[in-house]
Order: structure tokens, then C-alpha cells, then sequence
């Protein structure tokens, strides 16, 4: 059933205008116990996020927190249990709603899928691929890399789904390699809002080196143009001594 319940709790931190107080300006943005639950591999997810990046998720399948950054696991704790009750209570209610919806199927929504390197690409430097799936819904998704055509397994990490405000979520999958002239990476993403496997393509782009006639060419030109502008100026100074010449002669008659 493609079918999925998701409960929210939005904490909004905000500030008084000192201009008035009917104004409110929000200041930070807390989603506290992002609950999401289906039917399909009766899978769920717990995450905590704050201005919109992901403070921690619960391992369902292990039971533990799983920090951002493992500094913030300094900073405060989470007791496991209390995630794990809200999934359950999110299943309980995801039941009630399928029964009076009457079983019907949610929408899905066709994911929009971009590819790119995390920073410039430089031949023979480590780098990350990094493949950005957006409009997820529902929440299920596979995404699998490839490297000259070939399946990838190792180097790869996910992040969780990241909820949005209008219901779907996002996705990154990442994909560390090494760049090479020749090589090229596909990341292929499976959803049911896809008709048939969706797959970007990617390879660097290598700037096409500069061929010896044209280095050539290019010093001609520069040489000539600095042959015109020592031409040019003795011409010119050629012409202000004339006119300085004439002048003298033209107060001494």
C-alpha cells in the first residue's frame, strides 16, 4: 500500500518587533520528532532538525541515535524509547486513516534528480559525487551508483529523507572517486512515481588544451600588437616635437 502518515511538531523560536507588537518575526526552526511511517517494508524514520538541517535520526533497525555530527552528541542525549513509541503510535494511526480512506493508494510524485561534485574537479584529486533526489513522495526510494557502466558498492553514504514543506521530502546520496580523464558515474534512482529507472549521467569536464599553432598565433599577435603601439608611439612624438618646432619658429618671426 503507498500509503504514508507523517507527524509533525513545529517549534518556532520567535522575536518581538521593537516597531510593534503585532509583528513577529521568526528567528529559528525547530522540527522536533519528524515521524514518518508506511506500510511498504513496514519502514519508518525519527529525525530531529533545526533551521533546517538534520540534527539526529534513530536507527529503527539498531535502536540508537545517530548524531549529525558526533559533537552534538556532547551537547545533549536522546532516549531511543521515546522514538520508538511515536512509530508505533504513527503505524496505530496510519491503520485508522487507510481504513477510512476506504484503501486508497496515496499519489506518487515524479522525483526530480541532479548530479553534481561537491567541489571543483581536479584530475587525480579526491572528490565526492553527490546525487540530489527532490520531490520524493512517498518515501521510498532506491538510489544506485555506477562507474564506466559498472555497479558500485563501496564508497557510498545516504542521508535520510529531509522533509519539506510541502509534503515530500529530499534525498542526497553520496559517492566518493578519484577523477579521471575518461571516466564517467551514473546515479540511478528507482521510485514509483517513475514509469522506468531514472538515470544521470556525469563526467568531468576537462578544458580542451590549447593546441601549439594557436599558442603560436596568439604570441604573433601580441607581438604585433606591441610593434604597433611602439610605432604608434613614435609617432606620435615625432608629431608633438613638429608642432613645438613650428611653434618656437612662428614667435621668433
Amino acid at each position: 500500500m503507498k500509503k504514508a502518515l507523517i507527524l509533525r511538531a513545529l517549534t518556532l523560536a520567535t522575536m518581538m518587533s521593537p516597531y510593534g507588537g503585532e509583528d513577529i518575526v521568526a528567528d529559528h526552526v525547530g522540527t522536533y520528532g519528524t515521524n514518518v511511517y508506511q506500510t511498504y517494508g513496514t519502514s519508518g524514520q525519527f529525525t530531529f532538525e533545526f533551521d533546517g538541517d538534520e540534527l539526529f535520526y534513530v536507527d529503527l533497525g539498531k535502536k540508537e541515535t545517530v548524531w549529525r555530527l558526533p559533537e552534538f552528541s556532547n551537547i545533549t542525549k536522546f532516549e531511543v524509547q521515546s522514538a520508538l513509541r511515536n512509530i508505533v503510535m504513527s503505524k496505530r494511526n496510519l491503520d485508522i486513516l487507510i481504513k477510512n480512506s476506504n484503501f486508497t493508494p496515496a499519489t506518487s510524485e515524479i522525483p526530480e534528480v541532479a548530479v553534481f561534485p561537491k567541489s571543483s574537479v581536479v584530475l587525480g584529486i579526491p572528490n565526492t559525487l553527490i546525487c540530489q533526489v527532490d520531490n520524493i513522495f512517498p518515501p521510498v526510494i532506491n538510489i544506485t551508483w555506477f562507474y564506466n557502466g559498472h555497479f558500485v558498492a563501496e564508497g557510498i553514504a545516504e542521508t535520510t529523507f529531509y522533509p519539506k514543506s510541502d509534503h515530500s521530502f529530499l534525498k542526497f546520496s553520496y559517492l566518493t572517486f578519484l577523477p579521471a580523464s575518461e571516466d564517467f558515474y551514473d546515479c540511478r534512482v528507482e521510485h514509483w512515481g517513475l514509469e522506468e529507472p531514472l538515470v544521470k549521467h556525469w563526467e568531468p569536464e576537462i578544458p580542451t588544451p590549447t593546441s601549439e599553432l594557436t599558442e603560436t598565433v596568439v604570441c604573433a599577435l601580441g607581438l604585433a600588437m606591441g610593434l604597433m603601439g611602439i610605432v604608434v608611439g613614435t609617432v606620435l612624438i615625432l608629431q608633438v616635437q613638429c608642432l613645438g618646432a613650428a611653434s618656437r619658429r612662428r614667435r621668433a618671426m
